[in-house]
């Protein structure tokens, strides 16, 4: 039986459409022993993203960025965020998205670069799935200094890091961002061996 079999939407109220959509949902799942319980749950879609780990093997470093998490700082976090640049779809496929991402975060014109895996980062309310890609960086395709849109209210600083200080900063917690982190252990087990 598949998935869809088992669940039956009964009513679906936007509770938001501002930004992003949050609509509470109404729905019936069909349990293990054969009931169908009755539930409800809140929905945030706000689009699916993607997002890159840049690294230069010779080097063993990695291009970060640092910016300002208005939702990490009304839940107690009072540091700026260090990540992989990133960016929601809206209408391009992931690789298109990252490859922006890279020039407009980091500064950074990339060529081949590859999907590793996509992820749900917190499926028990958001739908977003992360596109998450690695590709090399070269100080020579260096076109802009990054730094995002300031249009989007982007305000980013770049960071060259060594890979292994990336690794002792998710350790220490300065880095604390899941995507970031999963791109990090990746690269320990596939790239920098």
């Amino acid at each position: 039986m598949s998935v869809q079999d088992r669940v039956r939407v009964r009513d679906v109220q936007v509770l938001s459409d501002d930004h992003y959509v949050l609509k509470k949902t109404t729905f019936e799942w069909r349990r293990r022993d054969g009931q169908w319980q009755t539930q409800t749950r809140e929905t945030y879609d706000r689009g699916n993203g993607a997002t890159i780990l840049l690294y230069h093997p010779q080097q063993r470093t990695v291009i970060l960025t640092r910016q300002f998490r208005y939702p990490a700082f009304v839940n107690g976090c009072d540091d700026l965020l260090i990540e992989t640049p990133a960016g929601l779809l809206d209408d391009a496929s992931p690789e298109e998205r990252i490859r922006a991402e890279a020039e407009e975060e980091a500064g950074y014109r990339v060529g081949e670069v590859r999907q590793v895996f996509s992820a749900y980062m917190s499926p028990g309310a958001v739908t977003e799935v992360v596109h998450c890609f690695v590709g090399e960086y070269d100080r020579n395709a260096r076109v802009g200094e990054g730094g995002g849109l300031a249009h989007e209210g982007e305000d980013i600083e770049v960071l060259e890091l060594g890979f292994d200080e990336a690794l002792r900063m998710v350790e220490d917690g300065r880095i604390r961002d899941a995507k970031t982190i999963m791109l990090l252990q990746y690269a320990a087990l596939h790239i920098f061996r």
